[in-house]
């Protein structure tokens, strides 16, 4: 009862939010009576696939699943972007009725001009997000260094989202991509999957191929815990992939020894008590003579207790840089880093814009990365 109250609240909110944009453009537009019952009519069917695209993880599986869930996260990206436009098209005409520069004509052009550019910012944002991931190198100063570890490769891929649009030829592509960078390690931070095991195991097979001297490393993010962290965590491991729950591993180069830690997700405890985040435990029983630590860690607010735990390196994602305009203004709230090199005290924290995307298959200003980070003396 209370799961049908919600989705009925939902679809009220969202029939509102299209009734706002419905009134603010349909008749600026001009569009006579024929056009102003269309436009009802695609903005009513709006509203419906949106709330399809909301729930596309949990579809049942039936011949019209996959198409419906393509519908649905499509029309989320484009209703983001015709919702954002239309409320910033508003603001534009008040100030210009305060400045006594408004009229029929600017009201027109811009209605008419609201929806195709935000099918034009969905289409780009659209090959964006489904095209392979480009590869961003990272140099990280390290001070004191050993010689022996100057140049050491960690490849990191962050939240793919496995799921409703992202399947097996998807992350078979990454996969390829990662192994031809010939690094020494390999981390995926976190949100691998949206979805059952039973569902998804054929799609995330990929990760089976992954290879790196030093191994393959994984930690979960919070989307694992909505979709099963238990089994996912064997299925990775049955991949052979190292999974990191608050410890660690040390790898040698000659003389010098390099630690890579990993933490649960930071929101873990929330879902098991047990799997609580806890960098200093993942530091816990390391040899004195390590001389560089770095940290798996899936969110970047991780970090001020990974400085306090005395790692030199965070490697995190979560945020997808925003994904696509305006969420990127809003990463901040929850977030101390929205993508990229920063500094918190002595450590250094990598924020990766993510490998794949979640949602609408769309990223507009925040482009998918594939990261190749490089220890270099500092």
């Amino acid at each position: 009862m209370a799961r049908r109250r919600s989705s009925v609240s939902i679809l009220a909110i969202l029939v509102l939010v299209h009734l706002y944009i419905g009134l603010r453009l349909l008749p600026g537009m001009e569009l006579g009576l024929f056009g102003m019952l269309l436009g009802i009519l695609l903005l009513a069917l709006s509203a419906v696939l949106v709330r399809i695209g909301l729930v596309a993880p949990s579809l049942r599986r039936s011949r019209w699943s996959e198409p419906l869930t393509w519908a649905g996260l499509l029309a989320m990206g484009f209703f983001s972007s015709l919702l954002v436009l239309t409320f910033l098209r508003d603001l534009v005409l008040l100030a210009l009725t305060l400045a006594g520069a408004g009229g029929p004509a600017i009201t027109h052009d811009s209605a008419l001009a609201v929806p195709l550019l935000a099918l034009l910012v969905t289409a780009i944002g659209f090959i964006n997000a489904r095209r392979l991931a480009r590869v961003v190198k990272v140099d990280v100063p390290i001070a004191g260094l050993p010689q022996e570890l100057a140049g050491y490769a960690i490849a990191q891929i962050s939240d793919i989202h496995v799921g409703p649009t992202i399947k097996r030829a998807y992350l078979n592509a990454i996969v390829t991509k990662v192994n031809s960078l010939k690094p020494d390690a390999i981390a995926v931070t976190g949100d691998l999957v949206d979805g059952s095991v039973q569902r998804l195991a054929i799609h995330t097979a990929p990760l089976g191929r992954l290879a790196a001297p030093d191994g393959v490393f994984f930690v979960t993010g919070n989307h694992e815990y909505y979709s099963g962290a238990e089994q996912w965590i064997a299925e990775v491991r049955r991949l052979g992939l190292r999974v990191l729950l608050n410890e660690h591993v040390i790898r040698r180069r000659g003389q010098a020894a390099l630690m890579i830690a990993g933490v649960t997700d930071y929101t873990a405890q929330h879902f098991n008590p047990a799997h609580r985040s806890d960098p200093r435990q993942a530091a816990a029983g390391a040899p004195e003579d390590v001389a560089v630590k770095v940290l798996l860690a899936h969110q970047p607010r991780s970090a001020p207790a990974a400085a306090d735990a005395g790692f030199d390196l965070q490697l995190s994602g979560h945020t997808h840089g925003g994904q696509f305009f305006p969420w990127n203004f809003f990463v901040p709230l929850q977030q101390p880093f929205v993508a990229g090199l920063n500094r918190v005290r002595s450590l250094w924290v990598y924020t990766s814009r993510g490998t794949g995307y979640w949602g609408p298959p769309k990223r507009f200003g925040a482009p998918s990365e594939i990261t190749l980070v490089r220890l270099v003396p500092a």
